[in-house]
């Protein structure tokens, strides 16, 4: 088995076929969209697929180390950056086949008008051992 993060962008991805901006949803077009990822993270967890998901809130703030003694250094919110992610999901399936099939299955959750977004999912293996170097 190996664990895959699938992250929804909600900016900075290439566009999806869908492309109408969640803001500009109904009501019931977003819980639609909603049940739709509920009903699939429930299926994978009967396969024993699913790990985690969570949505994300628009604003987050860059924090780093700033010297022994020192409180850590923060720039942001930044809301208005090119790339925000909406979410993610972990999956932990036996091949990188099965986490594209899902990927490309969660791709198709219903947006604007009930019409599948086809929006572009990225989907990254977890690092499972250290990078060999060689010199």
């Amino acid at each position: 088995m190996a664990k895959y993060l699938l992250l929804k962008h909600y900016r900075g991805a290439p566009a999806a076929v869908n492309d109408v901006p969640m803001d500009r949803w109904t009501p019931e077009e977003i819980a639609a969209h909603v049940q739709y990822m509920n009903d699939f993270a429930a299926r994978l967890e009967g396969t024993g697929e699913f790990v985690d998901a969570q949505a994300l809130a628009p604003g987050g703030t860059f924090v780093r180390y700033d010297g022994e003694g020192r409180p850590p250094v923060t720039d942001g919110p930044f809301a208005e950056t090119k790339d925000l992610v909406a979410g993610w999901m972990v999956i932990d399936v036996d091949s990188y086949q099965r986490a594209v099939e899902l990927a490309g299955e969660l791709s198709a959750a219903p947006g604007a008008g009930g019409r599948p977004i086809h929006e572009w999912l990225e989907l990254r293996p977890f690092l499972t051992e250290p990078p060999t170097i060689t010199e």
